[in-house]
């Protein structure tokens, strides 16, 4: 295991079934951690805390090792592994969820095996946030966490899910979340009081609008990539999040202008992610491919 500092995910792993512009597919590997992890493992060791079932297919699992991840906090339980089925029609940020099937993931409680407790940048995907806040009680002190969440969780289990965001460096999420989990209709102010929560960060994803960085004293605003045609945006943020986070752990550097870079990045992963289904395009990246994309991106947002 390489020494540079480690990256622990904790969230979903999944099978998706897609009706999106680049087709439709049956029963592709999804789930937040499967794309959190991909993009990370761009930059630094990843490890990976998430259930699946028997059914699960072996060439998945393979495929996430062949990058380097270590998959030994991934249990497999007996039954089949959550499955999501949902579309896109013209609004290509918001996807119309047509059927969501828990099985193992109902009754997930992740254990963080031993020598994953070292991990220096932790992030929560999008789970209970019971279960985000048993994560970080199992930590040895990351140096920095963050984590995800979404409308459920904000409407049906507030409370919890404050206490966890008390507890982090980081918030990363959409602009409606941030809007309903502050009560703000206006992002800006919401993004202000984001970090009056507990956080010292927050970052909030725009889809095709990018992306925005907040601090206590500072604001930070980057554009998505232009695209002329998003093939599937499932797993586009959970992406942003893995280069944002990927990038934090390979510089080791959390200081606000590399945060700045670290959303930069983040943004850039996510392009590459929209332009194929499932994972199919962010796996076949390098770094370099991320780099130029990065470089484009700069020269596009620069006056």
């Amino acid at each position: 295991m390489s020494d540079k500092p480690r990256v622990l995910v904790v969230g979903s792993i999944a099978l998706d079934t897609i009706n999106c512009p680049g087709g439709r597919c049956e029963e592709v590997v999804g789930g937040s951690a499967t794309y959190f992890s991909i993009a990370a493992s761009l930059f630094a060791p990843v490890s990976i805390v998430a259930v699946v079932g028997e059914d699960f297919p072996p060439e998945a699992l393979e495929m996430l090792q062949s990058r380097g991840i270590d998959t030994t906090g991934i249990a497999t339980k007996p039954g089949r592994t959550f499955r999501w089925a949902g579309r896109y029609e013209d609004d290509l940020n918001a996807a119309i969820t047509e059927n969501t099937e828990l099985g193992v993931f109902a009754d997930f409680d992740p254990e963080i095996p031993d020598d994953a407790r070292d991990a220096e940048y932790v992030f929560l995907a999008n789970i209970n946030p019971t279960l985000q806040l048993s994560v970080l009680e199992q930590m040895n002190g990351p140096r920095l966490a963050a984590l995800d969440t979404m409308n459920y969780w904000i409407t049906r289990t507030r409370n919890e899910l404050l206490a966890v965001v008390n507890r982090v460096n980081a918030l990363v999420m959409n602009d409606a979340e941030a809007k309903m989990l502050t009560g703000e209709n206006n992002l800006i102010n919401a993004l202000h009081q984001l970090v009056e929560l507990g956080p010292e960060y927050a970052v909030v994803k725009k889809g095709e609008h990018g992306a925005v960085l907040v601090g206590r004293d500072f604001y930070f605003v980057i554009p998505a990539f232009p695209l002329t045609f998003v093939a599937d945006p499932t797993g586009a943020g959970d992406s942003f999040a893995g280069g944002f986070m990927g990038w934090l752990a390979r510089t080791d550097d959390v200081s606000p202008a590399n945060l700045c870079r670290a959303v930069a990045y983040g943004a850039a992963a996510a392009s590459f992610t929209v332009e194929g289904v499932s994972v199919e395009r962010l796996a076949s990246i390098t770094l370099e491919d991320v780099e130029e994309r990065l470089a484009k991106l700069g020269e596009m947002s620069r006056f």
